[in-house]
């Protein structure tokens, strides 16, 4: 953990007046690592998709209810602290339009283009086709803390 993680997070055990508690990792949302943390920060986006096929690929457990994460922007600056409300393995083609809309970036349409897209980027790395039926791993999660809240 990086001294300016460190800091944020202290930060928010102690604006929650929690102890004892770890997050479990730190990350970027997709290829627009700003916009979509400051879609977390604004409560915009309550939700994210991601392959199921690549936790199997890199033997990752998934993310469970309860845990913490905190969201870099593209400079891998902390923005938000999110805990997981909800994880469910569904194929995408079974995705539905609420679930969409909830990530904040666009109509249905939209998530579905953006998600086919890069999908199919990542599998081929790995030599594997995309399908509609592939599962994905749909997480809610629900922003506890941000950096505008500090």
């Amino acid at each position: 953990m990086n001294n300016r993680m460190k800091k944020f997070w202290d930060e928010f055990c102690t604006a929650v007046h929690k102890e004892g508690i770890e997050y479990k990792d730190a990350f970027q949302f997709g290829a627009s690592a700003d916009l979509l943390a400051r879609l977390v920060v604004e409560g915009k986006k309550t939700a994210t998709t991601s392959g199921f096929i690549f936790y199997e690929l890199e033997e990752a457990a998934l993310p469970k209810t309860g845990e913490y994460y905190i969201v870099l922007d593209s400079q891998g600056e902390p923005a938000a602290v999110i805990q997981i409300q909800s994880v469910e393995v569904v194929p995408m083609n079974e995705v539905t339009e609420e679930f969409a809309l909830a990530e904040g970036e666009g109509d249905y349409q939209f998530w579905w283009e953006a998600h086919e897209t890069f999908f199919t980027a990542m599998l081929k790395e790995y030599g594997i086709e995309f399908s509609p039926k592939m599962l994905v791993v749909c997480e809610r999660f629900k922003n506890v803390y941000s950096k505008e809240s500090r």
